[in-house]
């Protein structure tokens, strides 16, 4: 998980690029880890920089953002499913 220090290092964007960015679809939101605290997951951060260095679209960008995005979900949901059949 790298914090928006890190972030803004690794991928050479500013802060206010990288939330502009998030904005219109071309970059994952951060991940919320507790309280106040957020973070983007490395893996998703190195996909979006190789699919950039590979020259993708805008439209290959955003497309690549939603299906990263939509596996978030998924992998929530299955840690959610095996917290639940521990617990019965």
């Amino acid at each position: 998980m790298l914090r928006l220090p890190a972030l803004c290092e690794r991928t050479a964007l500013g802060r206010s690029t990288l939330y502009r960015r998030i904005e219109v679809g071309l970059f994952t939101p951060p991940c919320r880890l507790f309280g106040l605290v957020s973070a983007w997951p490395a893996a998703e951060v190195d996909a979006l920089l190789a699919a950039g260095i590979a020259g993708a679209s805008t439209k290959e960008l955003r497309a690549l953002v939603k299906r990263l995005v939509a596996a978030r979900g998924k992998a929530t949901e299955s840690r959610r499913a095996r917290t639940r059949r521990r617990k019965t």
